[in-house]
């Protein structure tokens, strides 16, 4: 996956809540093309299928599954989008989770906006493991 811009700028250097604001997105995008790539079907079972991954509790649980795999770098970015105030609380999911999945998202907009596509591919596919 290439950035779809090309750009300067040090993904370092963005707000954590900036970094999974742009994380949200790739991570959407991982999700779809994965359901999307297991066979045709209506769009609304593509929904429900992509809800059941995208959502604070899932992507708290896929965080766990991550840790263990994380860089002293990459661990910082997460803890930095964990430990970020976003002005939103949830409404269906604890603040752990929502924290915690704030800090994946964070990690997953670093990784894109540093050019790490492998590192996301695999990232991706370990969440996907059972």
């Amino acid at each position: 996956m290439e950035q779809f811009l090309s750009g300067g700028g040090d993904a370092a250097q963005l707000s954590p809540l900036t970094l999974a604001f742009i994380g949200d997105a790739v991570f959407e995008l991982f999700v779809r093309e994965h359901i999307v790539r297991m066979g045709n079907c209506q769009v609304g079972k593509l929904h429900r299928q992509s809800v059941e991954l995208v959502n604070c509790a899932a992507q708290a649980e896929a965080m766990e599954k991550l840790k263990p795999l994380l860089s002293e770098e990459e661990e910082a970015v997460y803890r930095r989008g964990r430990n970020a105030h976003p002005k939103t609380t949830p409404k269906n999911a604890s603040i752990k989770d929502y924290h915690d999945a704030t800090g994946l998202e964070a990690l997953f907009g670093y990784l894109y906006l540093s050019g790490q596509t492998e590192r996301l591919r695999e990232f991706f596919n370990r969440i996907l493991s059972k």
